[in-house]
């Protein structure tokens, strides 16, 4: 026989032939093997590299909508690890969990338990651009307990807060964008899930929180509940219901000391956030209403119930107030009037459910020393400040001067012990940060991933104390890729805000302190980006809505607002609570010159260092 003009018997093709077929064949079977790096659920050793924590877990939560799975977990702040719990009703072949910027299932970091049909494997992943997962190099996740038991399968794994694997979730404080899936097949090979292809859902929590013991309540204390009128939940995916409730006739002055959530059972994964606001004593009476908070039909009274009691959302536990302090509730200066808002997500477009949920005021006629009070830093909410269209981050500042400080804060200052941020949907992120003596002294308050439908008060791990002459300056970083015109300031959902309402005592009269840039030198830019764009009409006599709107946005435009916005003067509203400005000047202030001193790398590894210390990889 003869191939490619050589002489080789039949023989010898034969056993040519089947020596590929047997080499196939150990390729294949070599393939299917598990993998290397992952942890085989079957062998596993409970060895883990330091104590378990305590369970219960302190912090949980419900993931879907049906409860399917539960989140707890705890953290330790000692070793910077933050150990989770994942409890899946009905197990099939495996449950994928993970964090990500925005919540997106690409570039996400994961741990996936998963089956090939004879064996369950446990791994640190991630996923691509396109949703496909790769089980990762570096094993971050150390696997510490993995059991059925009555209430369904239980995994318990740990990892650190700061992995230094560039392919890795940075665990920090603020809200943490949380994913998760469900494997209803075997997979021979981990890189054959994409999660695109598999039922997942998100969910927004604070993973980090304040490792103190809460203080015990007085023994006088008593209970006021804010609940929903057992409404029937709208069969939409987002609902936000509002509430008119009454305080007692004649109520004394009482002191707020807890408050905590009250859920229907069955909907804990429904209700998203809660928020308890006083209506303004200076209004009156305000009509009963139970409905949408965006009916158009509802009454006008509901807008000027603003002033924050208490807010909570999934995931959030008990508020306690610090023990010399407590926030007023009742009495001659206050309103008898509270609205409660609830937001209702509803994924699954779940019909005929019923809901009484709210929020529980524990109070104390007790007075304790100090009043808290509630203040707003950031910007005015005016159009003045807008961000351009087609932005993939761009920031705004507003100011609490020293000016404002010197002028309202005692001599001993004041002591902020939470806050709560606020943006509208473009806001991604919003940074306070305390500043003395033209340095940047701490960080107030940070959240580096926002969600607008997520928000909470959020108590500090340290207070702050701000003294008279000190500035408090809140940045916040907007995304507007998506939109074609520019955003303003404003109350409307579309429109934007940058605030935070910080929770401190003693309280003062001071109530508002923020900015917003000086609107002649607004006009001056609307003036020079016409020109430049060729158009050397005057614009003078039309409002900034307009001048706004009629403005040729590109790229330049974008970068002189920016501009302006870090370096023109600004006015300053350093209100009362009566809403009446303190005595002085306020307008056309000088931006404060500051110097950053806080933007260091917080983990060993940021900037390129290698890391300290790894976890040790469970032996297989």
């Amino acid at each position: 026989m003869r191939i490619c003009k050589k002489n080789i018997r039949l023989q010898d093709f034969t056993i040519m032939y089947f020596t590929a077929i047997a080499a196939l064949m150990v390729i294949l079977v070599a393939s299917y093997q598990g993998p290397t790096n992952a942890v085989e659920v079957s062998d596993l050793k409970i060895n883990p590299s330091g104590p378990l924590p305590p369970l219960p877990m302190p912090f949980r939560m419900s993931l879907d909508p049906r409860g399917d799975v539960q989140l707890s977990w705890n953290i330790s702040y000692a070793n910077q690890e933050v150990y989770i719990q994942l409890t899946v009703a009905d197990i099939k072949h495996g449950v994928v969990f993970g964090m990500s910027d925005r919540g997106e299932l690409t570039n996400a970091d994961l741990v996936v338990l998963w089956d090939s049909g004879t064996n369950s494997y446990f791994g640190d992943a991630w996923s691509d651009s396109e949703g496909h997962v790769s089980l990762d190099s570096q094993q971050d996740y150390e696997l510490l307990d993995a059991k059925h038991k009555p209430d369904g399968f239980h995994l318990l794994f740990k990892r650190p807060f700061s992995t230094c694997d560039p392919r890795d979730y940075l665990i920090e404080e603020g809200t943490v964008h949380v994913i998760y899936g469900f494997l209803e097949e075997p997979l021979a090979s981990l890189e054959q899930l994409n999660l695109s292809r598999i039922h997942t859902g998100m969910q927004t929590v604070l993973m980090l929180r304040p490792d103190t013991l809460p203080p015990i309540l007085p023994p006088d204390v008593r209970t006021l509940d804010v609940l929903s009128p057992n409404v029937i939940i709208p069969h939409q995916e987002t609902t936000y219901w509002c509430y008119i409730q009454k305080l007692p006739e004649n109520m004394p002055k009482n002191h707020i000391v807890m408050y905590e959530s009250v859920i229907t059972p069955g909907n804990e994964a429904i209700v998203h956030h809660m928020e308890v606001f006083e209506c303004s004593a200076d209004k009156g009476d305000v009509p009963d209403y139970s409905g949408s908070c965006d009916d158009k039909m509802k009454p006008n009274k509901l807008d000027f119930c603003r002033h924050v009691l208490a807010a909570w959302a999934m995931g959030a536990e008990a508020f306690y107030y610090p023990p010399d302090a407590g926030l007023p509730l009742g009495g001659p200066s206050s309103s008898r009037f509270l609205r409660l808002e609830v937001h209702y997500h509803n994924p699954l477009i779940i019909s005929g459910r019923r809901d009484a949920s709210g929020i529980r005021l524990h109070y104390t006629p007790s007075l304790r020393r100090y009043d808290a009070g509630i203040m707003e830093l950031g910007l005015v909410y005016t159009p003045i400040m807008a961000v351009p269209p087609k932005q993939n981050s761009f920031y705004l500042s507003g100011y609490c001067t020293s000016e404002c400080t010197q002028t309202a804060l005692p001599s001993g200052g004041i002591y902020i012990f939470a806050s709560q941020l606020h943006t509208h949907l473009a806001g991604r992120g919003v940074r306070t940060v305390l500043v003395r003596a033209g340095k940047e002294l701490e960080v107030v308050q940070e959240d580096k991933h926002f969600s607008t439908h997520y928000q909470t008060i959020r108590v500090l791990r340290k207070m702050t104390n701000v003294l008279p002459g000190d500035v408090l300056i809140t940045k916040c970083t907007y995304n507007t890729e998506d939109r074609s015109k520019p955003t303003l300031g404003g109350f409307g959902i579309m429109d934007e805000m940058c605030v935070n309402y910080v929770h401190y005592y003693p309280r003062t009269k001071l109530e508002l302190c923020k900015s917003h840039v000086d609107s002649g030198y607004l006009q001056k830019y609307f003036n020079f980006i016409n020109r430049f764009h060729g158009d050397d009409h005057c614009v003078c006599d039309v409002d900034v809505t307009e001048q706004y709107s009629k403005l040729q946005w590109d790229a330049f435009s974008g970068e002189v607002l920016d501009s302006l916005y870090n370096t023109a003067p600004i006015s300053m509203h350093c209100n009362q609570s009566s809403a009446r400005l303190f005595p002085g000047e306020w307008d056309k202030k000088p931006v404060p010159v500051v110097t950053s001193i806080l933007d260091k790398p917080r983990y060993p590894c940021e900037g390129g260092a290698p890391p300290t210390s790894k976890p040790p990889t469970p032996q297989v």
